[in-house]
């Protein structure tokens, strides 16, 4: 089965590209290039490395009782894969790959800071100078800079000013703004560095478009991993990038194919090498991003990391990341790739405004990977194999605790109505509990209109049973006369929607607007009901739907700061907006207790009294541009109830994080702890959350979606989710991104010598882990190397811990793809 893609003439480009390459194999018969250093090298048992004329070759233990071996040289300038070969222990050696190349593309274009940044600052009283700018411009989520010309549809004024900002250029793109290149190499030796219980071979001199560095094998002993890699850096000053990796040159043998499985069904699939040259590259959807090139006695399947490749979207439709060619009589080559935009692959819609690719701040080392993993097995066993490293893209359960996913837009009510009743089945959840996730929070729960109360609210929510609540799917888009957030809808003001952009002579921002609703007539609590209704149906033994809220709009959302999250212990009854003469609280012959909320303390005193939760989601971009550093003083801020920030990757993912969210996330994480470590009030956490619209079978919604392990014994009973909260509310709970989990953490002992004991469980080879710790002003980072550790390991580290006037700790897990696991702090009082 072939799947076709690369539409328009963005694709025309970038095919064009890829079909004159077929002829760039270096000529192996030019004279050997000098050998590899081996200063770095240190003999490791079972890892070891041989110098050979004009490069290396390697030899490791690898899994399933396999050992491999890898040649390098450098030739006619290039680097070459002399030869890859792998066995069974006690057999003979199969060569599945000679005599082939790298092959690297990369596409940049101009990264934009966004109008949705820009409201929020400007809410804040923040000049926009150039260096405000220059600070967010990496977090934009409604950027694509690919959206050539873009600007047509600017999706509520979210997207980069139309008349620009400063030095900025507006909308519509130019042409001129995106570049195309594919590697040019220049390389004259490598070197090759021992590092633990693997072995790296860097070649030097690489040009791939606006950047220059090194091309890099990394092998690990126990696994027959290969990670293959461009680490190259920039100065160029607005630089945001997609890159495709492959090798090239694999012999078409008697038996060659090539072996996937298709993303819906999960039935094999292949390729048989015929005699037809293939003009561009056959673009898959495979499951779960990995493809396999069978030969002769083994394979090679080539896949992407699984969530560092990714960035944040608001669909996870699978948009086709892997491809192979026919380039020649006698070669083939293939690989993995990265879309250039939801419309580009058939999926429309204004998901291509928010297609922001890679940033790269200047000077940074950007890693563009892919992964190798040789085998003697094939077809559907090769992958498998391969697949192990995300547990075949599910969410192992532990024992103690439940997988929890949270903050997903997708209008929940109204699928259900739409599938045939409020408990008929939804494919959001469907595929989420494929994936191995037990408790589920999607961001349908806002507060209606009071109408007693203030006319300016947060949010409204329509007559759920309205065809307009589900409109938002792949391709269709929102109705222009709804703009679609956290299960509820806005109807826009009457200046909403036009660019407004920011002063271009001043820099000033454009000022926050708010939303405007009219009220829910005479029960304005019942689509709440429903939704509750429906999250109680949609529960059973092992799955769990438990209600959320985002607040986005109105008076309070703007004295609470940027979005917030409320997530919910049991049903709660609630208006947005509050008469001067009206209770906070009032009795209902229907729903019991009802609220009125109009100010942020009556937010704070309802979740007190009804035991919920508040997390502010995508801090420091989007709508929460600014946030929560413009709230950090505020008393709503430091209530024990404001538990912290959701966060997901992606929004600004940087190719040079060694952590997921490193830059933006994380950061902040410390810093929050850092403002309240001397202050009466809990130290904050963060929860994994989506920022998804839509699930549907065969998405990549593990690649996409961070979860919570919260430490919950059983599943609570439909309607009562009160374990979860008081879970969450405590810190007992752990982020991860899947493959690296920490079942145990504990800080033992007391006074300035404590020892820090957590017990980690990962699959692909771990990296660090690390103490992070913070006094009130500074944050340190104790960092232990892992990379002696083998892949698919456990171990319990036990490292001491000088607490000297240190107010608070953490502990996180990181592993050589940048997976990982965090637990939350705690505070460990004045010393």
């Amino acid at each position: 089965m072939r799947t076709w893609g690369y539409g328009g003439a963005v694709g025309a480009s970038f095919l064009l590209a890829m079909s004159l390459s077929a002829t760039a194999v270096p000529m192996l018969a030019s004279p050997p290039a000098p050998g590899c250093g081996m200063g770095g090298y240190k003999a490791v048992q079972g890892l070891t490395a041989v110098p050979e004329p004009g490069g290396v070759g390697l030899t490791w233990e690898g899994d399933r009782d396999q050992q491999v071996r890898l040649r390098l040289v450098a030739a006619g300038g290039a680097p070459v894969i002399r030869e890859l070969a792998v066995r069974s222990t006690g057999g003979g050696w199969v060569t599945v790959a000679s005599n082939v190349t790298p092959d690297f593309r990369l596409v940049s274009g101009l990264r934009r800071i966004t109008n949705q940044q820009l409201d929020p600052l400007a809410g804040l009283g923040v000049e926009i100078t150039p260096a405000i700018v220059e600070k967010y411009k990496w977090e934009a989520f409604w950027d694509a800079p690919l959206n050539v010309p873009g600007g047509q549809a600017e999706h509520n004024d979210t997207t980069p000013p139309v008349r620009g900002v400063l030095t900025q250029p507006g909308l519509p793109r130019t042409a001129g703004e995106v570049k195309r290149a594919e590697a040019v190499f220049q390389v004259n030796g490598c070197e090759v560095t021992t590092s633990g219980a693997r072995m790296e071979v860097a070649f030097p001199g690489v040009q791939l478009g606006v950047f220059a560095g090194r091309l890099q094998f990394t092998v690990y002993k126990g696994t027959n991993l290969i990670r293959l890699e461009v680490i190259a850096t920039t100065n160029e000053p607005s630089v945001a990038y997609k890159y495709d990796v492959g090798i090239k040159g694999l012999a078409v043998q008697p038996g060659a194919r090539m072996v996937w499985r298709d993303n819906v069904k999960d039935l094999q699939q292949e390729h048989r090498w015929g005699t037809t040259i293939d003009p561009q590259p056959i673009v898959l959807k495979t499951n779960k991003r990995v493809l396999a090139a069978d030969v002769p006695g083994g394979s090679i399947v080539a896949f992407p990391p699984p969530h560092t490749f990714f960035w944040a979207r608001e669909t996870s439709a699978n948009l086709g990341y892997n491809w192979y060619r026919r380039d020649s009589a006698s070669s083939f080559s293939f690989g993995i790739r990265q879309a250039e935009g939801e419309a580009a692959e058939g999926q429309g819609g204004e998901g291509d405004q928010n297609f922001a690719l890679y940033s790269a701040r200047p000077g940074t080392s950007q890693r563009m990977p892919m992964y190798l993993y040789p085998s003697v097995a094939q077809g559907t066993a090769a992958l498998d194999a391969a697949l192990a490293f995300t547990r075949g893209d599910r969410f192992k359960a532990l024992p103690g605790y439940q997988t929890m996913a949270t903050h997903f837009h997708m209008g929940l009510v109204g699928k259900a109505l739409a599938a045939g009743g409020l408990g008929a089945k939804v494919p959001d959840l469907e595929v989420l509990k494929a994936a191995g996730i037990k408790i589920v929070a999607p961001i349908d729960g806002g507060g209606a209109t009071n109408p007693a109360g203030a006319s300016d609210v947060m949010s409204t929510i329509p007559g759920i049973d309205d065809p307009k609540w589900f409109h938002w799917s792949r391709g269709l888009g929102a109705p222009p006369e709804l703009n679609i957030y956290g299960g509820g809808a806005v109807a826009p003001a009457a200046d909403e929607g036009r660019d407004r952009g920011a002063n271009p002579a001043s820099g000033r921002g454009r000022g926050a607007a708010g939303g405007r609703g009219g009220g829910l007539g005479s029960d304005p609590y019942g689509n709440q009901a429903r939704y509750y209704e429906t999250a109680r149906l949609q529960s059973g033994a092992d799955f769990v739907v438990m209600p959320n809220a985002e607040i986005l709009r109105g008076e309070v959302a703007r004295s609470l700061g940027g979005h917030s999250d409320i997530l919910f212990s049991h049903p709660v009854y609630w208006t947005q907006g509050r008469a001067a003469s009206q209770a906070l609280w009032e009795p209902n012959a229907t729903y019991g207790t009802v609220y009125h909320i109009g100010t942020t303390a009556d937010m704070m005193e309802m979740t007190h009294r009804e035991n919920l939760l508040v997390f502010m989601p995508h801090p420091r971009s989007k709508g929460s541009t600014g946030f929560p550093d413009g709230i950090k003083d505020t008393p709503h801020f430091l209530d024990a109830n404001y538990r912290g920030i959701g966060i997901r990757w992606g929004m600004g993912l940087d190719g040079s994080e060694r952590r997921l969210c490193e830059y933006r996330c994380l950061a902040l994480f410390d810093d929050m702890n850092n403002w309240v470590a001397d202050k009466p009030t809990p130290p904050k956490y963060v929860q994994a959350i989506s920022e998804l619209y839509g699930e549907n079978y065969g998405d990549d919604v593990y690649a996409n979606n961070p979860v919570n392990y919260v430490r919950v014994a059983a599943l609570p009973a439909p309607g009562d989710w009160t374990p979860i909260i008081n879970a969450m509310k405590s810190g007992d709970y752990f982020f991860s991104s899947g493959e690296v989990l920490i079942p145990s953490y504990s800080v033992q002992g007391t006074g300035n010598q404590r020892t820090i004991v957590a017990q980690v469980e990962w699959t692909f080879p771990l990296e660090f882990v690390e103490v992070v710790s913070g006094d009130g002003q500074r944050t340190t980072q104790q960092i232990i190397p892992a990379t002696d550790l083998p892949p698919f390991g456990t171990h319990q580290f036990r490292i001491p811990f000088n607490a000297a006037g240190k107010k608070w700790v953490r502990f996180a897990a990181w592993d050589s793809a940048g997976n990982g696991a965090l637990v939350q702090p705690i505070k460990l009082g004045v010393h």
